[in-house]
């Protein structure tokens, strides 16, 4: 299926050791075989050797064509890179995504933007904080990148290192504030600094 075991094992909820052991025989079973099957779009008695046809019994795997249809979902990536709210992070490196489902209707609570223009990421660092904590997970609307409203949150990159601030347009260019009191503003002068997009929402852990 063109999947890595790493892979495999974010999308069924397991460390990348179980999935290991399984491919190699040293564990005779697993309460999620029924998951992984469903994932590689083949049947649990395949996995264990009971029939030698991948596709009897099988369901169908659920692609993102299919659950767009069914189930009115649309297809939302989420990246491999930390955003810093602090002294930030490298922005120009090399990232991971995949994609994860999400109702329609949920995604349009914050935006009309098309779902391939929106990605997840992370925030690190406090200097955002308390609107958005040390490892929160935030929505990033990338089809917005011109602030026409003073002091929105915006994922920035500066001299390659990607920022959560909120921006405020000035005659000299944009005035880079932090939430934290403690944490002083900057100044982004034209042309050093480029806007990825507008952050629209946070998920957090309580």
């Amino acid at each position: 299926m063109g999947q890595s075991q790493a892979g495999l094992a974010r999308k069924i909820g397991v460390a990348q050791a179980t999935i290991a052991k399984l491919a190699l025989g040293e564990r005779g079973g697993s309460r999620f075989l029924h998951e992984i099957a469903r994932e590689l779009g083949t049947t649990p008695s395949y996995l264990t050797g009971q029939t030698d046809d991948p596709a009897e019994g099988a369901l169908p795997r659920p692609t993102p064509e299919l659950l767009s249809e069914q189930l009115d979902v649309v297809q939302v990536a989420q990246i491999d890179l930390t955003f810093g709210m602090g002294g930030g992070a490298i922005y120009d490196a090399p990232v991971e995504a995949e994609t994860m489902s999400f109702s329609r209707n949920w995604i349009r609570q914050f935006t009309s933007a098309p779902p391939e223009q929106l990605f997840f990421a992370r925030g690190a660092g406090d200097s955002m904080f308390p609107t958005i904590g040390d490892g929160d997970v935030v929505l990033i609307d990338g089809s917005q990148k011109a602030p026409t409203m003073a002091d929105q949150i915006w994922a920035i990159a500066q001299y390659g290192h990607g920022m959560i601030k909120r921006l405020r347009p000035t005659a000299e260019g944009y005035k880079i504030l932090s939430d934290n009191p403690n944490v002083p503003a900057d100044v982004a002068a034209d042309g050093s600094m480029a806007i990825v997009g507008r952050v629209i929402a946070v998920v957090r852990r309580i």
